[in-house]
């Protein structure tokens, strides 16, 4: 798929969504998110996983017990996925997958602290611009043994674990909770256009996987009518899921977020309210069922 160079286009905060004729009375675009971006890249610590198949894999770790964090305690694992090109931003990678504010003082003292996993898969634009190299089946194994090895390396600290991504990361998200049902305890599938069969969602729920799906029904690249709707069922009849699928997609200032280089996806970016928490500036939270936030959902599930 061809995608702007992100590094190098700035983005347009004058257009025009497709899907502004929508907006009611009172409602109005926001283009930037009210966070700080780039603010804590510097908190996560990089590593190489070697492997012949897909090539060495760069990964970045936040460790809490690095940052303060007790030594004596235990902290869940979170792995989050990008989604396509983001890699070749590097370490910019971390603030785009949406793990970057979880590593803020305020987001791991909300979640107890926890242990952050960012992977890069080794993608390369073409000349055409076509980025090939994403996420794939092939990434599963490699994947795996970075998860292993955090763990290994502070087992005696770790609890529950989860994985999470957004877009192609969310499609990413899944496959890793097919692959392996009974590892973790929670996931975060983000603005995926892909939802396993029923076979492996009942795998999943059997096993007692906590789920929070997030994916706005105005997406513009993965269409709720296409990617979502027709499982929509299924998901909300699950056990330990929470299905949170808005009629918006919205910045902490509480605009309905725009994000235009060349095309829009401002409510494809689910991943940038998530790294609001669900939590608008002003104090308000995104759904009655989330009044905490995405800090507030994991600290739950390590609660269970």
């Amino acid at each position: 798929m061809a995608l702007p160079d992100f590094k190098k286009t700035v983005q347009d905060i004058k257009a025009i969504p497709p899907w502004a004729g929508k907006l009611k009375d009172g409602e109005f675009i926001s283009y930037q998110v009210s966070y700080k971006t780039r603010a804590y890249l510097d908190l996560f610590d990089r590593y190489v996983m070697p492997d012949d198949k897909v090539g060495d894999i760069r990964y970045y770790v936040y460790d809490p017990v690095k940052h303060g964090a007790d030594p004596d305690g235990k902290y869940p694992v979170t792995m989050w996925f990008h989604g396509l090109s983001n890699s070749l931003m590097e370490d910019g990678c971390i603030m785009c997958c949406g793990a970057e504010q979880f590593a803020s003082p305020k987001y791991q003292s909300e979640m107890g602290s926890a242990y952050i996993i960012v992977p890069l898969c080794n993608e390369v634009r073409e000349e055409s611009g076509r980025v090939i190299g994403g996420w794939s089946e092939d990434h599963i194994c490699v994947i795996k043994k970075i998860y292993d090895k955090v763990i290994s390396d502070c087992g005696k600290n770790i609890s529950k674990k989860f994985v999470m991504g957004a877009s192609s990361g969310g499609y990413f998200t899944w496959k890793m909770l097919e692959s392996f049902p009974d590892f973790f305890d929670g996931a975060i599938p983000i603005s995926s256009g892909y939802v396993p069969n029923d076979k492996s969602l009942e795998k999943i729920e059997k096993n007692g996987v906590s789920l929070l799906i997030a994916h706005g029904r105005n997406d513009e690249m993965a269409a709720f009518d296409e990617c979502i709707l027709p499982y929509v069922q299924k998901l909300q009849s699950m056990k330990n899921c929470t299905c949170f699928f808005p009629e918006w997609v919205y910045n902490g200032d509480g605009g309905i977020s725009s994000v235009f280089y060349g095309f829009e996806m401002g409510q494809h970016c689910m991943i940038n309210w998530i790294q609001h928490n669900l939590i608008f500036d002003d104090g308000r939270y995104a759904d009655a069922r989330l009044p905490n936030g995405v800090t507030g959902w994991i600290r739950s599930v390590c609660d269970k």
